[in-house]
């Protein structure tokens, strides 16, 4: 059986346990047993025991069994094979894996018998995992139905269950995070071997290709940073110039003005723009947008590239407008209509209340919702590739071509790449950057929503 198929099979057990707990509870309290919990409580104890042993086993045995059954593999391959290097194991196993699988590769007469064990282990795993899955579904079932007695406690230990899996499922998150933090440092540290810091930060040539030949000039690569830098905040100055504005008007007039009738078709419409893809507003702004702004600017006599920051700038704010419309709306909306009547018992207008009594009230919200779009707006990598070119130049003209990080991540990481080049460590080098930039724009949003909160009744 495969996996899908064990997962419906384990789907089947719960329910089928669920019905069996609850049944059995039901049928104790009608004989005149006294019950500690609620029959729906037995009824998830019994599927809980059935089920999570089960699902634990069927993930364990997941990880491992790629692993386990390569190890075995090896000693199926050429002798020659054996004696190579780790990377020439594993373009054999990737080979044997591809034959196994019908990948219509051309056959290779000293992997079959590769093949052929790898075949046989396959359909042996299995049998075994299926087995050893359906057999401790049926062990817990059987023991928990053994369990259910008048004075089990069983809500006690459904509560205890669902509180390890919360907090299993806090640990995933944060160990989630904590791994993808620690493979980014350990890589930007390989990085920072080969490469000075100094240069990286402060350098304001960007140029990480490797020359061809020694004599060429950057044969070992210029990695300065800063025209990368300069460039994501001149695309990012451009697009938050455009969604602030405009988005926090939307969500005043929505807010405070608007019809009923007029809020209920607008915001929709508003918020379709994020759910737009980026690739198409990629292809926006560059079939569109930049042609547009390349035919006014030479026409009032500017020298405009075909790509430019504006273009993509102008593009990106308007895909953040909802980002920032939609969350300022909602917190508007959460000021207490107590607060305006108020304002308009001591006799102001609604414009003033609007901005002396409403927006400094939603004002760690209105943060908030910036700071997001801030990220939101440093993160964009579609639209900057198709609109903005990738050329690392270091300007504060919005009518020049630019790069931004994402985009130089992407473009580091395409194709085949070797993983101790400062080349493509420079990838990781560039995210630990913008994981520090993001993370101290989180900070600095939590620190004015502290600052400023306000409670009310």
């Amino acid at each position: 059986m495969n996996y899908s198929s064990l997962l419906i099979a384990i789907v089947i057990f719960l329910g089928g346990a669920y019905l069996l707990g609850r049944n059995r509870a039901r049928a104790i309290a009608n004989q005149g047993g006294n019950l500690h919990s609620l029959p729906t409580h037995y009824g998830a104890l019994m599927a809980l025991w059935t089920g999570l042993p089960a699902i634990l086993l069927l993930i364990i045995w997941s990880l491992l069994q790629g692993p386990v059954i390569d190890h075995l593999l090896v000693a199926q391959l050429p002798d020659v094979i054996q004696q190579g290097s780790a990377i020439d194991i594993q373009l054999a196993l990737s080979k044997v894996h591809n034959l196994a699988s019908g990948a219509g590769i051309a056959a290779v007469p000293e992997l079959e018998p590769a093949v052929e064990h790898l075949q046989a282990l396959q359909e042996r795993t299995r049998l075994l995992n299926a087995g050893a899955v359906l057999t401790l579904a049926l062990v817990g079932l059987g023991l928990s139905w053994r369990r259910i007695q008048p004075q089990m406690r069983a809500r006690t230990e459904v509560e205890k269950i669902v509180s390890l899996l919360l907090l299993s499922s806090s640990a995933v998150a944060v160990l989630t995070t904590v791994g993808i933090l620690a493979s980014v440092l350990y890589e930007a540290w390989m990085f920072f071997h080969k490469v000075s810091p100094i240069e990286f930060l402060f350098g304001t040539t960007w140029s990480p290709q490797v020359a061809l030949r020694a004599d060429q000039s950057g044969s070992s690569g210029s990695f300065g940073a800063v025209p990368l830098f300069a460039g994501t905040l001149l695309i990012s100055l451009i697009a938050m110039v455009i969604a602030v504005p405009v988005g926090l008007m939307s969500a005043i007039y929505l807010s405070e003005y608007a019809t009923v009738t007029v809020r209920k078709y607008a915001k929709p419409a508003l918020e379709v723009l994020a759910g737009i893809p980026t690739v198409v507003y990629g292809f926006f702004a560059a079939l569109t947008v930049a042609p547009a702004i390349r035919t006014l600017g030479e026409s009032a006599g500017l020298a405009v590239s075909s790509e430019s920051a504006l273009a993509a700038g102008l593009v990106m704010g308007v895909m953040i407008i909802p980002f920032v419309s939609s969350l300022s709306d909602d917190v508007i909306n959460a000021v207490p209509q107590s607060l305006r009547d108020g304002s308009y018992g001591l006799g102001a207008t609604r414009s003033e209340t609007v901005r002396q009594v409403v927006i400094p009230a939603a004002l760690p919200g209105i943060v908030g919702a910036v700071m997001l779009a801030v990220s939101r707006a440093i993160g964009e990598t579609m639209i900057v590739a198709m609109a903005a070119g990738l050329a690392a130049n270091l300007t504060a003209n919005p009518l020049d071509s630019v790069t931004t990080v994402t985009v130089q991540i992407v473009t580091l990481l395409v194709g085949d790449q070797e993983f101790d080049s400062p080349k493509t460590l420079a990838a990781f080098a560039l995210g630990l950057v913008l994981f520090l930039v993001t993370l101290a724009l989180n900070y600095a949003a939590l620190k004015v929503v502290q600052k400023y909160r306000e409670q009310y009744d």
